[in-house]
């Protein structure tokens, strides 16, 4: 994982971002689901590098 706390920051804030955009942005189809699915996994991962950042 990134050592740097200059680096993880905004990464962590854009990777939260983008996950927020593909779940507002998922269309109501199948591929949508899995778009939304992907999102929270990305979402998710912002959240875990700002809560590591936390940590220290």
């Amino acid at each position: 994982m990134l050592r740097k706390p200059y680096l993880r920051r905004p990464l962590a804030a854009l990777l939260a971002i983008a996950g927020a955009m593909m779940m507002f942005l998922a269309p109501e189809t199948w591929a949508g689901a899995s778009l939304l699915a992907l999102g929270v996994t990305i979402e998710v991962a912002g959240i875990a590098l700002k809560r590591r950042d936390r940590q220290r």
